[in-house]
C-alpha cells in the first residue's frame, strides 16, 4: 500500500491543503510533503498525528478504498452493505467508504423477541425511519409507540430510546441518523 498517495488522496478529498493539514495535526509542512512523496516512511505515531488533522483514525486510513482521481462510490450492492449486526438485530449499513459521511444510513431487522438491549440510549444528532416490514415498539423518552409497516419515524437523539420487537414475526427498519457514528 502506497501510504504517501493514500494520504494525499485523501487530503486532497477533504479539501485541505499540505499548509492546513500540517498546521491542524502540528507538524511541518514538509513532514506532510516528504510523507506524500514517500521521501520518509512515518512511524505509526506520526502517522496517527497527521491523521488527526483531517480528522480520521489509523483504522479509517487504511480500510477505506481511497483512489487517486476516482470518485468516490454511489451504487452499494446488496453484498457490499458493511454488516455491522450485534446480537440478534441485524443491521447493514451503506455507504461506509463515503468521505466525509454524514449519516449512517442503515438496513435493520429485529427478529421476534430482539431488541437494541435493555438500556436506553442517548447521544447527539437526528434519528428517522421507516418501517417496511412488520410492527415494532419504538420508545422516545417515557413515549412508547408501535409501528406498523408504512409507518414512519424522527426524532432527536438526545432523547433515551430504544427500539424492540414484542412480535411474533421479523420487523425490517431502513433508517437514518446523524452523525455516522458508524
Amino acid at each position: 500500500m502506497d501510504v504517501g498517495v493514500r494520504l494525499q488522496s485523501i487530503r486532497k478529498l477533504k479539501g485541505l491543503s499540505q499548509r492546513e493539514l500540517a498546521k491542524r495535526a502540528g507538524v511541518t509542512n514538509s513532514t506532510i510533503s516528504m510523507i506524500e512523496k514517500n521521501s520518509v516512511s512515518p512511524s505509526i505515531s506520526s502517522l496517527k498525528k497527521v491523521l488527526s488533522g483531517i480528522p480520521m483514525t489509523l483504522v479509517e486510513f487504511f480500510s477505506i478504498d481511497y483512489e487517486q482521481d476516482t470518485p468516490p462510490q454511489v451504487v452499494y450492492r446488496a453484498d457490499e452493505l458493511t454488516d455491522l449486526s450485534s446480537g440478534a438485530v441485524t443491521m447493514k449499513l451503506v455507504g461506509k467508504a463515503q468521505p466525509n459521511r454524514a449519516l449512517a444510513f442503515l438496513d435493520e431487522t429485529y427478529p421476534p423477541d430482539a431488541d437494541t438491549g435493555e438500556e436506553m440510549y442517548a447521544h447527539e444528532g437526528e434519528e428517522a425511519g421507516i418501517l417496511v416490514e412488520g410492527r415494532l415498539e419504538l420508545t422516545v423518552g417515557s413515549e412508547v409507540y408501535i409501528l406498523e409497516a408504512g409507518d414512519s419515524y424522527y426524532f432527536e437523539s438526545h432523547q433515551p430510546h430504544r427500539f424492540r420487537n414484542p412480535f411474533d414475526k421479523p420487523a425490517r427498519l431502513i433508517s437514518a441518523t446523524t452523525p455516522a457514528n458508524f
